[in-house]
């Protein structure tokens, strides 16, 4: 289709999706980027943080990213993701539960532990950026 992007989430476990779209806008590590048809090509890391896209029928959606890459090439948006989920699939109760987790895991660690202090934060990011964007879009 003329004037439009592909774009492609994948994580190690899924595919989250593919569909057309008319703009991505992604949590680039260096900053946020905006893409549109006839970008050109490049490769960015990603950071933890919400990606949002315009569909062609004018919607905008979102979805929850950490980490990973992104590549632009031939008006193809991919997503290679450590993990991502859309907003409309977010657990609140569960994303709740995961920041408590965390969060008792940091004031209880052990400062020797530096690994579990290391993924516990990791995890409290996620869950922060996760709860963030479910508020955000209510």
């Amino acid at each position: 289709m003329e004037h439009a992007l592909q774009l492609e989430i994948v994580t190690p476990d899924k595919s989250v999706l593919s569909e057309t779209v008319d703009f991505v806008s992604v949590p680039g590590s260096e900053g946020a980027f905006g893409v549109l048809p006839g970008h050109t090509p490049f490769l960015s890391a990603l950071a933890l943080g919400c990606l949002h896209y315009t569909t062609l029928s004018g919607e905008t959606k979102y979805v929850a990213v950490n980490g990973g890459f992104a590549e632009v090439s031939h008006d193809v948006v991919r997503i290679l993701a450590d993990s991502a989920e859309k907003a409309e699939e977010i657990d609140m109760n569960r994303a709740e539960e995961a920041k408590k987790r965390a969060e008792d895991r940091l004031r209880d660690a052990d400062r020797s532990e530096e690994i579990n202090i290391t993924r516990a934060d990791a995890a409290l990011k996620r869950a922060l950026n996760r709860l963030s964007l479910k508020r955000f879009i209510r």
